[in-house]
């Protein structure tokens, strides 16, 4: 008979993080209003999708560098919106080039082939490039473009700040109720050790109460036989060594949601490992009680899966 002893499942102090969660912050910076939206879902891999104006381009890479610190597995939508902050924000301008450009086509135009007209200002007005847009006057003005970079960096690191809260408030959740459904599993584990040393018994009981009724003179009972057919059934039944790698699996599951780093996949191993165990353990097990405690088992270890599905 196994005897293990059981630590208790309540010393586990969660430490996953939800893969779901949203983050948001705001700053003001050289007369604009600069919004970062952060939010994740569930992935194989980490995946950060950035969407931010296009001059800011250039400072993408080093975005995502950021947002792999706070996030290891999900996918991450990253949002940057510009706005106006105040009166004083700058407007666009006009673009003298591209007038002057403009102008002396036109009069080369007129004289090269002897056409009419001149080109007003409505018509000035409504050609591309003659504006400039507010951000190259931003840019071009007191502040360089390389500037923008911390400025970006620190309003995404307070987003994500908060992103990275509501993914360890839910993971806490996720964490709670896998801690639950283990001791569950535990539970049942320990009923199959006590269940696992009477299979043999009660089938020894069965076979020879069977033997006897059918018993009606014309043969004669060997005990060696009996004996022989009682030891194959014992090998062929013995489920010691699922139930030993069951108990293993247990505390591997309690130090990884102990651990400080993303184990979802791992864990998810571990459930497909002992899902595998106690489909040995069904199979082997001659024995209603236990086979009724397999299906218990087996609905434990597929809620478990789908609260991993979300686990970082």
């Amino acid at each position: 008979m196994i005897v293990i002893n059981y630590n208790s499942v309540m010393d586990v102090v969660p430490m996953s993080f939800s893969m779901t969660g949203y983050g948001q912050s705001a700053l003001h910076y050289e007369g604009y209003k600069v919004v970062f939206e952060v939010k994740s879902v569930n992935h194989r891999y980490c995946e950060v999708v950035l969407r931010l104006p296009r001059e800011w381009t250039c400072f993408e890479d080093a975005l995502r560098r950021t947002v792999q610190q706070y996030v290891k597995r999900g996918r991450v939508d990253v949002y940057v919106n510009k706005e106006d902050g105040d009166e004083h924000a700058p407007h666009a301008l006009l673009n003298e080039h591209a007038v002057q450009t403009y102008l002396q086509a036109a009069q080369d135009i007129s004289r090269q082939y002897g056409l009419d007209g001149k080109l007003t200002v409505k018509d000035l007005l409504s050609l591309p490039n003659v504006w400039m847009p507010p951000e190259h006057n931003a840019l071009q003005g007191d502040s360089n473009l390389e500037e923008w970079g911390p400025v970006l960096e620190n309003g995404l690191r307070k987003a994500l700040e908060g992103l990275t809260a509501m993914r360890s408030a839910e993971g806490k959740h996720l964490a709670a109720d896998v801690e639950k459904r283990l001791r569950k599993l535990q539970d049942l584990h320990a009923e199959m050790l006590q269940l696992a040393p009477t299979v043999v018994e009660d089938y020894r009981n069965k076979l020879k109460q069977r033997l006897s009724d059918l018993n009606d003179g014309s043969f004669a009972f060997d005990e060696h036989k009996f004996g022989m057919e009682i030891a194959i059934f014992a090998d062929r039944s013995n489920i010691d060594e699922e139930l030993i790698r069951l108990q293993s699996h247990f505390e591997q599951c309690k130090g990884l949601l102990r651990a400080d780093e993303p184990v979802g996949r791992k864990l998810d191993f571990l459930i497909q490992e002992m899902n595998r165990e106690v489909n040995t353990i069904g199979s082997k097990a001659n024995h209603l009680t236990l086979v009724n405690r397999v299906v218990e088992m087996k609905a434990e270890l597929e809620k478990i899966r789908e609260q991993l599905a979300n686990i970082e």
